[in-house]
């Protein structure tokens, strides 16, 4: 495959995936703390992932950004057969548990090849590196942590996360804003041609650099691995 000028890549199921034990030790909290009706720990699983598709499904179809804390209200919501108040609820520490317990599980390196790949990239001095995340559940100002933690934060030239400019892949204007925060001094002349975005989402991902106009690689999705760029 050829070389780019920018590489952009997504986040979840691309370079990193989640660690099993942190949804299941955060169904077990909100089983035990938010759940008056005493639904089955199985509900409750249920119930993060239709909030987490649904968003998914809302953020992408809008082209903006549902936070973190509304989706853990939803997940509140639902337990309790939709009961719209939520007056013992301190959101702000919610969200903190959230994070401590996510640090306790912290995610995983996608696979063995990843860090190979992006050290590669940037040892190059050829080629900038930037990552372009919807968020969920977990807001971009952790995921900065997480990235730090994991030691791959050294590879990147920025990171751009929906929650924090209230835009979500495949919105246009998103991709230009990655566009618009690439190194002109590092890349004088760059053209859409020159860059790809790599992710593993075939509407957020593929569709949404294909009409932005730009390179684009599905990946873990389907039968191509991040050393398809090699």
């Amino acid at each position: 495959m050829k070389l780019y000028k920018h590489y952009s890549f997504d986040l979840w199921l691309t370079l990193i995936r989640s660690n099993p034990d942190f949804k299941r030790e955060r169904a077990l909290i909100f089983h035990a703390r938010h759940n008056p009706l005493k639904k089955s720990l199985d509900e409750v699983v249920t119930i993060f992932r239709q909030v987490d598709l649904m968003v998914n499904s809302i953020n992408e179809k809008t082209g903006k950004n549902i936070d973190a804390e509304e989706m853990y209200l939803m997940v509140i919501s639902i337990l309790n057969n939709y009961h719209p108040g939520f007056p013992e609820v301190n959101i702000h520490a919610l969200y903190q548990d959230m994070e401590e317990l996510l640090f306790n599980y912290l995610p995983q390196v996608y696979c063995a090849n990843t860090i190979g790949l992006l050290s590669s990239l940037k040892e190059s001095g050829l080629s900038t590196v930037s990552l372009l995340s919807n968020t969920g559940f977990i807001k971009g100002s952790t995921l900065r942590k997480v990235l730090s933690a994991l030691e791959l934060d050294q590879y990147l030239d920025f990171q751009l996360y929906s929650d924090e400019v209230r835009l979500s892949k495949p919105s246009q204007a998103f991709f230009q804003l990655m566009l618009d925060n690439i190194d002109r001094q590092k890349h004088a002349e760059l053209e859409l041609h020159d860059i790809i975005h790599i992710g593993d989402n075939p509407v957020a991902d593929l569709q949404g650099a294909t009409i932005f106009g730009i390179h684009s690689l599905l990946i873990n999705s389907n039968d191509q691995t991040i050393n398809s760029l090699r």
